[in-house]
């Protein structure tokens, strides 16, 4: 065992990795970063359990990839040690663009620029700093490589970054009904014309990871009280944001302050060295620190939002199935503006938020999930499936969030 580190997980027990490229990718200041950001962002305020971080995550996602090479070998799908090394690599790397608090940052403190496309940014710096030997797991990632179903393992409706973090995000929330069944769908795959596919013995497992993965959404990720949590922080970055360029001083970190300050988007991290750099400097302590200086600001609204961070106290969410009209959200406005003696447009920017989600359990459009018969045929699972139609599969739930402070 002396060519591979040993690392324990509560979820899939014990992991490992070879000493080499996977472990230097591990200890590089960019993955470790990773340690520092929580995989749930602010659903712990929902679920107290819920404060694992991306570093866990793409240690286990890592895990489930060794898991599907091996499982595709012993199908006799021939896959090169490089291509084996290289999507590893991959998916240990298939988080590293993300921010502070999930997307949080993408909506308020960068603009025009996604998680992932920072990820290949962060990628190609680890790979100058590993002299080029990531050249492979780029190419993966990217989608770039002749044979796909390496890219597939990585993204697609049945990857192994979607199998550990419902499994995951199950354990540390204790919503049991996540708790699919990912070493039995990983035993079920095989390749079909160049083709990521699950042979028909895993067909009920398919389903219980489409209804699991339906479940937690509505349940964890897109739970009320949580997407109330970030609505208050999203507001109090915003409200950060709007002091700073009128002029006044706030307490921030050099990273934070640097994304506070500029309007950086994608041009920006294309014209400035540094932001890169800034950007890999952030995690959760950034914000957290901040909040608790900007409780004692001179500024009423961002102390009473950066106190509602702090001290749990929520905006109050109404769920609704129609969108609120403007007259409604004017109206609820109007009464916080003359409660807490701040204008109308104040409070509907800050004191408020009307949002939305949209999530379907499976769109058979966007990358299908193929059954494998024994004839050699391949089936869609929403054509396959016994208990699941495609109607109920792939149809769209709408909810509209509206968001505002208890007063």
């Amino acid at each position: 065992m002396e060519g591979y580190k040993i690392i324990n997980d509560p979820v899939f027990g014990f992991i490992k990795m070879r000493r080499g490229l996977l472990y230097d990718i591990v200890g590089h200041r960019l993955f470790q970063r990773l340690g520092r950001i929580n995989q749930l962002g602010l659903a712990f305020v929902v679920y107290p359990g819920a404060r694992h971080t991306r570093f866990q995550h793409s240690l286990g996602a890592f895990y489930l990839m060794t898991e599907a090479v091996k499982s595709l070998r012993e199908k006799g799908i021939y896959i090169f040690d490089s291509e084996e090394e290289a999507v590893e690599a991959a998916i240990l790397m298939h988080d590293i663009g993300h921010g502070p608090f999930s997307h949080v940052l993408e909506d308020t403190l960068i603009s025009g620029i996604t998680h992932e496309e920072l990820s290949i940014l962060m990628m190609e710096q680890i790979n100058r700093d590993l002299n080029g030997q990531l050249n492979l797991a780029i190419s993966i990632f990217k989608d770039e490589y002749p044979n796909k179903i390496f890219h597939q393992l990585i993204s697609s409706q049945l990857d192994m970054d979607r199998l550990d973090y419902l499994r995951r995000d199950s354990f540390y929330t204790g919503v049991t009904e996540g708790n699919i069944g990912s070493a039995r769908i990983i035993k079920m795959l095989n390749v079909s014309d160049d083709r990521l596919v699950v042979d028909h013995k895993g067909i009920y497992s398919v389903e219980n990871y489409l209804t699991s993965r339906r479940l937690m959404y509505w349940q964890v990720y897109l739970h009320r009280t949580a997407v109330g949590y970030e609505r208050v922080l999203i507001n109090t970055l915003r409200r950060a944001k709007a002091l700073v360029a009128e002029g006044h001083e706030l307490f921030a970190s050099p990273a934070l302050a640097y994304f506070i300050k500029n309007d950086v988007d994608r041009q920006w991290f294309n014209t400035h060295e540094e932001a890169l750099q800034m950007y890999a400097e952030l995690d959760d302590s950034d914000i957290w620190s901040a909040l608790k200086a900007w409780r004692h600001a001179d500024d009423r609204i961002l102390s009473m939002l950066a106190t509602d961070m702090l001290d749990r106290r929520l905006f109050r969410v109404e769920v609704r199935e129609e969108p609120i009209s403007e007259e409604e959200a004017d109206s609820i406005a109007q009464h916080i503006a003359k409660r807490i003696d701040i204008t109308p447009e104040e409070a509907r920017r800050y004191m408020m938020s009307i949002t939305e989600a949209q999530k379907d359990m499976y769109n058979p459009e966007d990358d299908s999930i193929g059954i494998l018969y024994k004839d050699g045929t391949v089936k869609d699972i929403a054509e396959a499936s016994e208990i699941l139609n495609v109607q109920l599969l792939s149809k769209k739930i709408r909810k509209y969030y509206l968001c505002y402070q208890r007063v």
